[in-house]
């Protein structure tokens, strides 16, 4: 355990750009507080103190702002950058070296019983309010752009982007920056735009009250 702790500080240091110092990680950082709470919660799980488990669970995303299910299994090295909003359910499996961003939810699709979630395999990284739904793979290295839907698997090394989400490199990356990801409604309009002679969007007015 102080191994992984040591390491969690570690991870935290590189992967934010802020550079923080080890003090910082271990007392402001609610991502790695979390990946903590986890492990003691995920432990007491499977060891059948599910009410402890779920309470501790519980007590942890209040103080963290994180939900994550004790039943998860994440590997290490996890960081989850800023944390607040983040959802990971009972049946997610998160591979080691894995880099969430907030507002990202691992979530199922329905009611069913069983494996729901997804699993997330290793040096993933995950922008900022992407959700991946359904119990479906993500490969090794892949990058999900912010605010991406994923609901069906992914390669490795694959670059994904949109609503439902949508390959768009096979080459991977291990940089993230949401910046230079494309615009595909805007590429899909300009298409449709070329595509169809004296098409041209309607432009918008605004009608001012009567008087």
């Amino acid at each position: 355990m102080l191994a992984e702790i040591r390491r969690d500080i570690r991870v935290a240091r590189q992967r934010d750009p802020a550079r923080p110092t080890a003090l910082e990680v271990v007392f402001c950082y609610p991502g790695v507080h979390a990946v903590w709470g986890h492990r003691i919660s995920h432990w007491l799980w499977l060891r059948g103190a599910r009410l402890a488990a779920r309470a501790l669970a519980e007590l942890t995303r209040i103080l963290t702002g994180v939900d994550i299910h004790p039943g998860a299994v994440l590997g290490s090295g996890l960081f989850i950058d800023h944390a607040t909003g983040v959802v990971i359910g009972e049946t997610a499996e998160v591979g080691d070296d894995v880099t969430l961003y907030h507002g990202v939810t691992l979530g199922g699709t329905g009611t069913d019983i069983g494996k729901r979630h997804p699993t997330v395999g290793d040096r993933v990284i995950i922008g900022a309010g992407a959700k991946i739904l359904g119990p479906i793979k993500i490969g090794d290295g892949s990058r999900i752009g912010a605010n991406s839907v994923v609901v069906k698997e992914v390669p490795s090394a694959a670059v994904v982007v949109g609503v439902p989400g949508q390959v768009i490199s096979r080459n991977g990356s291990s940089r993230h920056d949401d910046s230079v990801l494309p615009d595909l409604v805007g590429s899909a309009s300009s298409r449709c735009s070329a595509g169809w002679p004296g098409w041209r969007p309607k432009p918008t007015t605004t009608r001012r009250p009567d008087g």
